[in-house]
């Protein structure tokens, strides 16, 4: 699951919507909705989701939020460490083999570390 198909299953789920009647609000099939609330799509574009916040009633920091968490459910990650420190690259490697197993915990510890700056 990606953040973003996570909180647009919670705001379904807020709100009383079951798949069906979300996807067709929106406007998709309910196959496309499931793989993106279960991270098995991309990322969403754009235009998707101001359209969720439009259908939603999402407005402002909320909707800025939640585009935020679009931009950032990519579940495919590309990290490009060319012309940075090896250990740049050492890190990344290390965190891409290690990531399925690090317990949430870990996982929390590590973004408190990186949203520090």
């Amino acid at each position: 699951m990606t953040p973003f198909g996570e909180k647009l299953r919670e705001l379904r789920q807020t709100r009383g919507l079951t798949l069906a009647q979300m996807a067709e609000g929106l406007g998709v099939t309910s196959a496309y909705l499931s793989a993106l609330e279960r991270g098995h799509r991309g990322r969403p574009s754009r235009r998707f989701v101001h359209r969720v916040c439009q259908y939603l009633g999402i407005i402002w920091d909320e909707a800025e939020a939640l585009h935020r968490l679009a931009d950032l459910s990519h579940p495919r990650v590309v990290v490009d460490t060319a012309n940075l420190d090896p250990r740049a690259t050492l890190l990344a490697n290390r965190l891409a083999e290690r990531i399925a197993d690090l317990p949430s915990e870990k996982v929390e510890a590590l973004l408190r570390l990186l949203e520090e700056e």
